[in-house]
């Protein structure tokens, strides 16, 4: 085959991954690290991180850190400050990606973007993932209501003010679904300690 050819197959290749592919899983569909260097170096796809390509051709990023961090890790979940972000549930910026692990498993090994990694019990990491599309890729983020309840549980870390603000927010943004608070509230074992604070906003 050509060298064209390769090139041309490469990048269908890659465009079937929504134009964002792992250097693991382009090995695995016959792309030879030759032939992406070879895209790098003519400017043809982008090397957003480490092992981590995207065609040039494609609209810029949006959330570039969040993609990045879904690509590499698709198990892991975005919480906490990012998440409160990317509900507009917080006026924070965050400086690291915000994300949960369930409890024993591998942890995250990437240069960039910075992690702020927090581990969940099996049933406090399953409930209340939602996915969403970010430029093409599928991010699991927790919906706004387990936020909320992840937020009072590592109020510690992250500050109870952090938990105020987007309490507020909640309530001025969304319809206030008390009872979907409470179940995750339940869940993280955070109930009684929210309940205060809801009966106020309500």
């Amino acid at each position: 085959m050509s060298k064209q050819k390769t090139i041309s197959k490469a990048k269908e290749i890659i465009q079937k991954y929504g134009g964002i592919i792992r250097t693991s899983d382009a090995l695995k569909k016959g792309i030879h690290p030759r032939t992406l260097n070879a895209l790098r170096d003519s400017g043809e796809i982008m090397q957003i991180s480490r092992g981590l390509y995207r065609l040039s051709t494609l609209k810029p990023i949006s959330n570039p850190d969040i993609v990045t961090v879904a690509c590499r890790f698709p198990k892991a979940v975005i919480c906490l400050v990012s998440a409160l972000s990317y509900h507009s549930l917080t006026t924070e910026i965050p400086h690291s990606v915000y994300i949960a692990l369930e409890k024993g498993a591998e942890g995250p090994i990437i240069d960039y973007p910075p992690l702020s990694v927090h581990r969940f019990s099996k049933k406090s990491f399953e409930a209340g993932i939602d996915v969403h599309d970010i430029d093409g890729v599928s991010v699991r983020i927790y919906s706004p209501e387990k936020t909320l309840a992840d937020c009072l549980k590592f109020r510690d870390k992250i500050g109870i003010d952090i938990f105020l603000e987007a309490l507020k927010l909640y309530k001025s943004k969304y319809k206030f679904q008390v009872n979907e608070i409470l179940k995750y509230a339940r869940i993280c074992r955070v109930e009684n300690t929210i309940k205060p604070y809801i009966e106020i906003m309500v």
